[in-house]
């Protein structure tokens, strides 16, 4: 049985070179910009804000309905709604630098040069740690293919965005594939810092008495609960294949939903849906984990990356 300890573990995380004070972070697309839960959330207590992404023009996103609540679970269509790289770095980002807590940004695009164009805007900018890239996005040049499910056109694109920033690159990769270790393989391939997995499963739900799709988009992406074993399952496999670090996500509600991550390999978390449910999820899960440490006497949560006893 394991000694308790009086001092206080060590959550501090070293990220692809990004510090980040504990292992919790926001997941994009569930904190807005972070100035969203300011009256909430203290930011400065979180590992790290992943804000929503960010693409070189303004994006209006998908008609509404755009959300729709599933048994453990959400589905959403937002379309990536977006006000632009220019309008982020001038009204969202200065906010964000006034917290002692890593600013990573998703970036997105639906063309290879749209993924370049924001990206180069974005390196080299003061109070961004580092980019989180959506490869599932679909390709308009090359017929509607999703980057993130091809491997050849993720190894492609990530490939090129590492020539083009000297930041932390960070392939947030799609569970919407058979094999998530080809994928990490071909990130990690293209010079990749770290994955982030997993995205939100592609889903449906329908009306059935009117016959309609509950979405206008008809399908959106699954996040919750519900997925959770699903991604749990993904990041073992990805840590298994490539020796990146992992952000992992995927229906985090407590410290022990993390802590699942953690032992499959992930080295920090991400908390999505669960800032719709509960605002406040975050801090309760830093706090749920660092009871855990010191409840089991484990002075460094990293000592508890990738420990899943399989056998």
């Amino acid at each position: 049985m394991a000694m308790r300890t009086t001092k206080r573990p060590d959550l501090s995380v070293d990220f692809a070179g990004i510090r980040l004070k504990n292992p919790v972070l926001t997941a994009s697309g569930t904190f807005g910009y972070g100035e969203e839960y300011r009256e909430i959330v203290d930011l400065n207590r979180l590992g790290g804000v992943i804000v929503k992404g960010v693409s070189f023009k303004p994006i209006t996103g998908n008609p509404p309905p755009r959300i729709w609540e599933t048994p453990s679970g959400m589905l959403n269509a937002i379309g990536l709604e977006n006000p632009g790289v220019e309008v982020f770095l001038r009204e969202k980002l200065p906010y964000l630098r006034q917290f002692d807590t890593a600013v990573i940004v998703n970036v997105f695009g639906y063309s290879l040069e749209d993924y370049v164009a924001v990206t180069e805007r974005l390196d080299g900018v003061p109070g961004i740690a580092g980019l989180e890239v959506n490869i599932s996005c679909p390709n308009v040049k090359a017929g509607g293919i999703v980057f993130g499910t091809n491997v050849m056109s993720s190894f492609e694109l990530l490939s090129t965005l590492r020539k083009k920033t000297k930041l932390p690159l960070i392939a947030k990769l799609s569970p919407n594939v058979t094999d998530i270790a080809e994928f990490a393989r071909a990130a990690a391939d293209a010079g990749c810092d770290g994955l982030s997995l997993v995205n939100t499963l592609l889903g449906m739900a329908i009306d059935v008495r009117s016959r309609k799709p509950r979405l206008a988009n008809c399908t959106g992406g699954l996040s919750g609960p519900a997925i959770r074993p699903v991604a749990v399952r993904m990041v073992w496999q990805a840590a298994r294949a490539v020796r990146l670090p992992i952000i992992g996500m995927g229906g985090i509600m407590t410290a022990e939903d993390a802590l699942e991550f953690v032992l499959a390999g992930a080295s920090a978390v991400a908390v999505g849906t669960a800032n719709f449910v509960e605002p406040a999820a975050t801090l309760a899960v830093i706090d749920g984990i660092e009871a855990f440490l010191a409840q089991e006497g484990v002075a460094s949560l990293r000592e508890l990356v990738g420990q899943v006893r399989t056998s």
